[in-house]
């Protein structure tokens, strides 16, 4: 079985596909989609919507997660809304079985974690156990994509 995590930002979206198959959790692909600067608005969201059906379809996602703002964020971008947004309706009208929207304090409960344990784990600080290629995360936005698919798997 596959799951999808996904991380938002307002120029570039970070997604990873995490592989289930002989109870072990290996990571198959971290990638970023960027989000071409020439497209105005509504076709940015058009081409991320699009880019997320295909990677539900290439890679046979069972599972999917995003990971959304904080509710409490001081520097909210309201473009990272539409776009999660936009992500959500995309789960929804898909074939996964089941989907995920979490912030911290959600992707740790599932995990079993408290926000701050979570929050070593994203920074880089502490290596994620349960995960056989965890050193394929190398960027803070890797890391919350696939914790993401892990909660999203929970």
């Amino acid at each position: 079985m596959n799951i999808l995590g996904i991380r938002v930002e307002p120029k570039k979206t970070t997604f990873s596909v995490i592989s289930t198959e002989n109870e072990n959790y290996q990571i198959i692909n971290i990638e970023l989609i960027k989000i071409p600067a020439a497209l105005d608005f509504p076709e940015k969201l058009k081409y991320i919507r699009n880019c997320v059906l295909d990677i539900l379809r290439e890679y046979n996602i069972s599972i999917a997660g995003i990971r959304v703002a904080e509710s409490n964020a001081q520097n909210l971008d309201v473009t990272r809304l539409h776009i999660e947004g936009v992500i959500q309706e995309a789960f929804s009208s898909s074939n996964v079985e089941q989907y995920f929207v979490g912030r911290k304090n959600s992707i740790a409960s599932k995990l079993n974690m408290t926000g701050k344990e979570l929050e070593s784990v994203f920074k880089g600080d502490k290596v994620f156990e349960l995960i056989d290629n965890w050193d394929a995360c190398r960027t803070r936005p890797a890391r919350e994509s696939v914790l993401t698919a892990m909660g999203a798997l929970a």
